[in-house]
């Protein structure tokens, strides 16, 4: 077997080869990213404009809207413009490059809401110690830490791959390179391989799937003892990060969890998490947000409706206040 590597570009066979469709998607998605640029430029420069980055719950949603918004810039630019061009075309080390960063931003918005769901759980179950594990030095390590987990998860997926030897043919059943639809190029036995991108990307996301549901579990089982009012507004705010927890995780589960294998669904599942989530993202934590909604109202529009909020974080769900009500 040749395990030399003679292909220097690939040929990315996108979504569709229909014209009419291509020019609907070309539509759609040009709406989609511009949608996420102003939604989540939004959310970090309201956050970082008012004294909610005091609060850890934004400090990790700015985070979040960084992260996002870097995610589908790896895939969504690209997406666009190959839908009105007669033949799509990636470079190999562009390839591998599209790869590496996507998989970065990736892991680094699967552990961000990780420590955001551990924030919540600290702040419902251990209201008394929240300030001082949720400290701003032990913010900032944690953001360190999901940066380099990412980058961890993001190299060996790198690694596995680079080193795989493409002898032809150089046509991807996808609009994105990523590591199942490689691993079918690759003219050598990847199986190993495959085992070893499950270990590495399925579990992930399955073990970091299982610690949010389970600290969520945490937390429906803490807020029952609480007044109704002070549930309702807890159950408002995880009800938010469940929702891009479950927009998230569940299309990832699906294409990862498994073994090494490519099935068509797998491009409209992708979408979900390259673009739907990132999109929807600033909705669901502005429209179901009273603070963040005040932050916007306070830095576009100067209304006097914005309250100063203890760093604790604690109020927007514990208290109802008198303007909320």
């Amino acid at each position: 077997m040749d395990n030399q590597n003679n292909v220097t570009e690939f040929i990315l066979l996108g979504l569709s080869q229909n014209k009419k469709i291509r020019t609907l998607c070309f539509l759609l998605f040009l709406f989609c990213y511009i949608a996420i640029l102003m939604g989540n430029t939004l959310i970090m420069i309201s956050i970082t404009c008012s004294q909610l980055i005091d609060q850890p719950m934004y400090f990790f949603l700015n985070y979040l809207a960084l992260s996002d918004l870097c995610y589908t810039s790896t895939v969504t630019p690209k997406l666009v413009t190959d839908l009105l061009a007669e033949r799509s075309v990636i470079s190999y080390p562009n390839c591998m490059a599209q790869l590496f960063t996507m998989h970065f931003f990736g892991g680094i918005e699967v552990f961000i809401l990780t420590v955001m769901a551990y924030d919540r759980y600290v702040a419902i179950c251990k209201p008394l110690h929240y300030a001082v594990i949720m400290s701003r030095k032990r913010c900032n390590v944690m953001a360190n830490a999901c940066c380099a987990g990412a980058f961890l998860h993001s190299f060996v997926q790198c690694l596995l791959t680079v080193n795989l030897p493409f002898c032809g043919p150089n046509e991807i059943d996808h609009y994105f390179c990523d590591v199942y639809p490689l691993l079918k190029l690759a003219c050598t036995d990847t199986h190993i391989v495959g085992i070893l991108v499950v270990a590495n990307s399925g579990m992930m996301g399955l073990v970091t799937f299982v610690v949010l549901m389970l600290s969520y579990v945490l937390i429906l089982y803490t807020i029952k003892a609480y007044p109704s009012e002070s549930r309702g507004k807890a159950l408002s705010t995880c009800s938010s990060h469940i929702t891009v927890v479950v927009l998230f995780f569940v299309p990832v589960l699906f294409i990862y969890i498994r073994p090494a294998t490519t099935l068509p669904e797998d491009k409209v599942f992708a979408l979900l998490y390259t673009i739907i989530a990132p999109m929807f993202n600033p909705l669901i934590y502005t429209l179901r947000n009273v603070e963040m909604k005040n932050a916007l109202r306070k830095f576009w529009y100067e209304l006097p409706t914005y309250q100063v909020y203890e760093p604790l974080g604690l109020s927007s769900f514990l208290h109802v206040s008198t303007k909320d009500s």
